[in-house]
């Protein structure tokens, strides 16, 4: 990979991922390839305003924070086809990291100039809010999920959603909320509730009701080519709202319906050969037994 201008968005409100980003770009101005670097908190106009400004789009985007600076960098980044290269800076290992080694024994320009790496293409969502008359109101993209709960500030407020799949109504799930996810955020948010785990190479959207009071509601895995509306149940209590990779994005009021589909754009990830792999990355996060020899060995 050959690079002239790297983009460098690191974590706000975090000395470390500052530092990092500091390091990150003395290692490219040795390297003779210019950088810029932004905190995470900037908002899309200051990343577009940027970009717009800029001759040709940077080659690279590189993330230091956790997963959660990953996400927003990535639905900051949805209209710009431009590969991430995440370091885990600040936390423990992430699904969407590498690992900071490769950062601070500055390797990673190495791997990247001889493309010992592949470009991961990770499905994202897209999810429309429309009015009773099918014109759109507002529309998101999503890399790990979308979910609904309620709009209500009771102690244990509960909802009640219709999800139709293919114009085919297949349940009204009553509870705490649902997760509708991509098999990248099969990791997130809907595992913690009890969701399947996904390969990110398989194309799948996961359906996942948060604390459902119906032991007959489970989640379940659907083809990507699946269309989902989702509705709030008019006798149902209280508006939902509508939630984005872990951030709010707006209230569906009653009339309204969400329309939710596998996007037309890409997050292409950078992923070095010699990372660890997902499933090592698995055992670590999930505390899985793995090779039990290995472990063995570390522990002495």
């Amino acid at each position: 990979m050959k690079l002239s201008l790297v983009l460098i968005i690191y974590r706000s409100n975090s000395s470390i991922a500052l530092d990092s980003s500091i390091f990150c770009k003395k290692a490219f101005k040795e390297k003779n390839i210019k950088s810029h670097s932004i905190e995470s908190d900037c908002t899309n106009e200051e990343i577009d305003n940027f970009l717009r400004q800029t001759q040709s789009l940077p080659q690279l985007v590189i993330v230091l924070g956790g997963d959660g600076t990953v996400l927003k960098c990535a639905n900051a980044l949805v209209n710009y086809n431009i590969p991430l290269l995440c370091f885990n800076i600040g936390g423990n290992l992430g699904f969407l990291t590498q690992k900071k080694e490769f950062l601070f024994d500055k390797s990673f320009i190495e791997i990247l100039e001889k493309e010992e790496f592949i470009i991961d293409s990770r499905n994202r969502l897209k999810c429309k809010i429309l009015d009773n008359e099918n014109n759109i109101i507002k529309s998101y993209d999503a890399l790990n999920d979308f979910y609904f709960k309620s709009d209500e500030e009771e102690i244990s407020p509960t909802n009640q959603i219709e999800i139709s799949i293919d114009t085919e109504k297949v349940n009204e799930y009553k509870g705490d909320g649902l997760i509708i996810a991509s098999s990248t955020g099969s990791t997130a948010y809907s595992m913690a509730a009890g969701g399947p785990i996904v390969h990110p190479s398989i194309d799948a959207l996961v359906i996942n009701p948060i604390c459902p009071m119906s032991l007959a509601s489970r989640p379940i895995i659907i083809p990507h080519t699946s269309n989902i509306i989702i509705r709030g149940v008019n006798k149902s209590q209280g508006a939902i709202k509508l939630w984005r990779d872990g951030s709010k994005c707006m209230t569906i009021k009653k009339n309204n319906y969400c329309e939710i589909s596998k996007g037309s754009k890409y997050c292409k990830m950078i992923k070095f050969r010699k990372s660890i792999s997902y499933y090592g990355t698995l055992i670590q996060k999930l505390d899985w037994k793995g090779n039990l020899t290995l472990k063995n060995n570390l522990d002495n």
